[in-house]
């Protein structure tokens, strides 16, 4: 399998990270995988609870220099 790609949403504020990780994961296909780094302090809350109601898998969160990265899993 390949490595998952990296979404850069650093520099976006809520709700925004959000929207374009769910419009970039509706493009891809079941059991693909993202990485989505932001620099936005919510995403710590936005983006797991995000991928609970739509049925992705948090595989991995992680904080960077910046601010955090996570590793979804299209569900």
């Amino acid at each position: 399998m390949a490595s998952p790609q990296v979404y850069d949403l650093k520099g976006l504020n809520c709700p925004l990270p959000v929207l374009r990780a769910r419009k970039r994961l509706s493009g891809m296909v079941q059991g693909e995988q993202i990485w989505l780094e932001t620099t936005d302090p919510l995403a710590v809350i936005d983006i797991p609870a995000f991928c609970t109601e739509h049925g992705h898998k948090l595989v991995s969160a992680e904080p960077i220099a910046e601010g955090h990265r996570f590793l979804v899993e299209r569900g």
